[in-house]
């Protein structure tokens, strides 16, 4: 199974690849691994929505990150900003899902108000990580 961490660029949308034009501009349209869940595409794009030139995702699809460069040497540069804010992305969004998690177990804890020895083994297996 895919997860969150597993997002990454594996290579340029078939359907549009670059093009030389006459604009002073060249499209570029990245596809991932796999896709990407809605709240992590928003997270994305608030994210890359901050670089010169800006990145985006369409949220409703999370298959492919549109930007473009204005020099078409600038393109290993940009790729390599991009992929850097895929792996921000990714990790604030695990750490947040992990802090829905641990408070979601505190929670249930104190609803079944037990704060002894079960409730410390509670709080352990909460916040395990599996993913590594």
């Amino acid at each position: 199974m895919e997860g969150i961490s597993d997002i990454k660029i594996v290579g340029i949308d078939e359907k549009r690849p670059p093009r030389v034009r006459k604009e002073p501009y060249i499209d570029l349209f990245f596809k991932l691994s796999h896709q990407a869940p809605e709240d992590w595409c928003e997270d994305f794009n608030a994210l890359a929505g901050r670089l010169i030139p800006p990145a985006k995702i369409d949220k409703t699809k999370g298959l492919f990150i549109e930007t473009y460069v204005r020099d078409m040497n600038y393109i290993p540069e940009h790729l390599q900003m991009v992929k850097d804010k895929i792996t921000v992305c990714s990790e604030e969004h695990i750490k947040r899902f992990r802090q829905r998690e641990l408070a979601a177990a505190e929670k249930n804890t104190a609803l079944h108000g037990d704060q002894g020895e079960q409730g410390k083994l509670n709080a352990i297996i909460a916040v395990l990580t599996f993913d590594d």
